[in-house]
């Protein structure tokens, strides 16, 4: 199975940010570790070396998604395609990245500044624009890019 490269999962945990105990994020979402949301209640509490492990289960259920959802025209996503759209879907959801107008232009190949454009759009989190999402959505962007 494909994966993230180790940079980039790195990059992940930067855009993240590691909390120990449960917080509610700018969506209203109760949120663990590196972002986890899933079964994740008040008071809930986790080491790094927790997150770490967890990180790394997580990620493969979005890398299976992405791979399975955007299997990109011609030769396939380069390793900078599959970087950001796997961050995309970490961060918004398999559901969102399926719905979205980028899957479609990435898996009819539209050129490169129409799908960088898309990811720009999703820069929203409870209804308002949230600067870390921007500056985060810039990096998928360049990330996408990148061949390598």
């Amino acid at each position: 199975m494909r994966t993230v490269t180790p940079a980039w999962r790195e990059q992940i945990k930067v855009f993240e940010g590691f909390r120990s105990y449960a917080y509610r994020c700018p969506a209203g979402v109760w949120t663990i570790g590196y972002g986890f949301t899933k079964g994740v209640k008040p008071r809930d509490f986790m080491t790094r070396e927790e997150a770490d492990i967890r990180l790394l289960h997580e990620l493969q259920r979005y890398e299976l998604g992405v791979a399975q959802l955007c299997p990109g025209s011609g030769n396939g996503l380069s390793d900078g395609e599959f970087d950001a759209l796997v961050d995309f879907a970490y961060n918004l959801g398999l559901g969102n990245l399926q719905a979205s107008t980028l899957r479609r232009k990435v898996n009819r190949g539209a050129p490169d500044e129409e799908v960088v454009d898309e990811f720009a759009k999703w820069v929203r989190a409870g209804g308002k624009v949230v600067s870390g999402l921007v500056t985060r959505r810039l990096f998928d962007a360049h990330r996408y890019l990148a061949a390598a």
